[in-house]
Parts: C-alpha cells; structure tokens; sequence
C-alpha cells in the first residue's frame, strides 16, 4: 500500500546542503527572480552544496505556455545549473493527496465554504502578506451543515492551529538573512488553506511535501515569504518532517518602492539580456548592487562564489531600489 514516505529518498549524500530553484511559469523571469535564484545558487556552491530545479505549477493557468522554457534558458545563460530536475509539481499531485489524508485522517483539516469577499470583510487583521487572517468561520461546522453547504459550493481545506497559548503552534528560528524570527500562528495566520475549493492543493502544503521528499536543506527565498516558514515548519512537524535551514532576501523595489512584477515585465530577462549583452556583466552589475562584490565587473556565477557571503546580505536587510534609468549607464 502507498503511504507519504514511499517516495525515493534524495540521491545527494547525507549531510550536504541541497538548496532548491523552485519559479512559477507565470510569466519571464524578472530581477528579482534573478537575484533570489542566484542568492540561492551561491549559498549552496558556497558550502559545497547541490541544487534542486522544481518548476511550481500548481495552478493550472501555469501549465502551458512558452515560460517554463524561457525560465530554464535564462538560467542555462546565466551560468546558474543544478544537479537534480527540473521536477514539476503538477506531476506530483498524487503525493499532496497523500499528505492531505494524512491529515485528516488525525482531524487536523476541515472544510471552508468563506469566499474571498467573506474572508476580506472579516473583522480579524491582516497578516503582513497582506492575507487575512483566519476567524475560525468554518472550523465548528456540524456534519448536517457541511452536507448542506457542499450542495452549493465545493469547499476548501484548511489546517487547524493551535491556540495562541499552546507552544506547538509558536515558532522561533534564525533567518540566515533577516536574524530571530518569532511567529505564533494563531496570531499570524489563523487556519490556512492546504487546498483550495477547486481541488488545487496549496502552495504551502505542496512546497512542504516537495522539500522534503527532495531532500533540500536550505531554503532561499524573497522576503514576502518570510510569513510562510513558521505555517510549513508547522506542516513539517505534522508530517514527521526535519526543518530545512531559512535564509530570505531582500526584495528589488522600483524607486516608488513597488517591487518588480512579472506582470508588469520589470526587468525581465529578454531586456536584461539585450541590455547586458553577457551573463558575466549582469552578474556582476547584480552582485556589486546588492552589496556581495565590492564593484560591478562582469563576473561569472562562479566567479562570485568565492565572494558570498550571508552577512553582505544581512547588511541589505532594506529593500534594494533599482532605478531602470541607472542601468542605461551600466
């Protein structure tokens, strides 16, 4: 029979830190998705390390199109190789399931019928994501009443926390980049969504059950994310899971302070590779910007392995402001 841990272990030796690449295909990299993934690159090469490719697709919307291609060739040109993948989530579906059973077989997830604007109109506060967070809505509903409502709308999943005085649902750990870090669930989150009322599972439950069957110790990552380490340290603990080691980054902001958007195309790869013309001088004008080389050579990825370092990210814990104009002269 299948279980949750049938999967093949990690091919990388015990004990080396396996840092991961993990973009969504919804459009071409930007900046900042380029500054992340070789944050990521580096620290892992730094220590001796390998790196996993994991393309999330989870949304169905992901699943087609020219970007899963561009994204790979962007980092093929920019020099940033891994060692296992590219593996894709919407491959692994069957794997989420498994862990969502795993859950609810202990009681752990209920049913949510709340709509976006229900949740929005709640009078709880928001997380600093910019979520709400979650006033328990759903969580008594009777047998009788989930019957009922299921007639109409499909319901999500969520995964119940603890209370705000119980201490598996407190968290503390050392952000390699942003310092301590203390985050009590029930006051930053509330229950949180494991799978959405369309059957998508969700992005914590999946990224959880993927880092850990794919042996990744080391995850890097923009600072927007920083509100999501305590929820999946929360599901790792519920899954029997070990903690990888946390590590965000500053986010590249445009001199508003709206930070780069695929949407928007800010940035993305087709102007930075017409602008820079070679991968050595984007790296380098990269590195020397947000504080890891001393200037803006061009530089190969693995030129700067040598000068990485954790506190030269630290000492950018701000935002990093990249004015479009500057890089004319770059």
């Amino acid at each position: 029979m299948d279980t949750l841990h049938d999967s093949p272990a990690p091919v990388s030796p015990a004990h080396m830190t396996v840092g991961r690449f993990a973009p969504s295909p919804s459009g071409r990299m930007h900046l900042g998705n380029v500054f992340s993934s070789l944050v990521a690159w580096l620290s892992a090469r730094a220590q001796g390390g390998r790196i996993v490719m994991r393309i999330e697709d989870l949304d169905p919307r992901t699943q087609s199109g020219p970007w899963t291609d561009l994204l790979l060739d962007d980092l093929r040109w920019l020099g940033l190789y891994w060692d296992e993948g590219p593996f894709f989530q919407h491959e692994r579906f069957e794997r989420y399931r498994l862990a969502l059973d795993a859950l609810r077989e202990r009681g752990l997830v209920y049913p949510c019928f709340c709509t976006r604007a229900e949740l929005h109109a709640a009078s709880a506060p928001h997380a600093s994501d910019g979520t709400p967070i979650y006033a328990g809505t759903c969580r008594g509903l009777s047998e009788a009443e989930i019957e009922h409502r299921s007639q109409t709308r499909p319901p999500a999943m969520r995964l119940r926390v603890p209370d705000a005085d119980d201490p598996r649902g407190v968290f503390a750990f050392d952000d390699a980049g942003f310092g301590p870090q203390r985050d009590v669930l029930a006051e930053s989150c509330g229950d949180f969504l494991v799978r959405r009322s369309d059957g998508v599972f969700a992005y914590q439950l999946a990224v959880v059950v993927d880092d850990a069957e794919m042996g990744v110790t080391e995850v890097v990552r923009g600072r927007d994310l920083l509100g999501s380490s305590a929820r999946q340290m929360y599901l790792q603990d519920l899954l029997g899971y070990e903690h990888p080691a946390y590590a965000h980054v500053p986010l590249l902001v445009a001199p508003e302070g709206r930070r780069l958007s695929k949407r928007d195309r800010d940035l993305d790869m087709e102007g930075l590779r017409e602008r820079f013309k070679t991968p050595d001088a984007l790296l380098g004008w990269l590195a020397h910007t947000a504080g890891i080389a001393p200037d803006a050579r061009p530089r190969s990825a693995e030129d700067l392995v040598d000068l990485f370092s954790w506190d030269a990210i630290r000492s950018h814990r701000e935002d990093i402001v990249i004015d479009e104009k500057a890089l004319v002269q770059a």
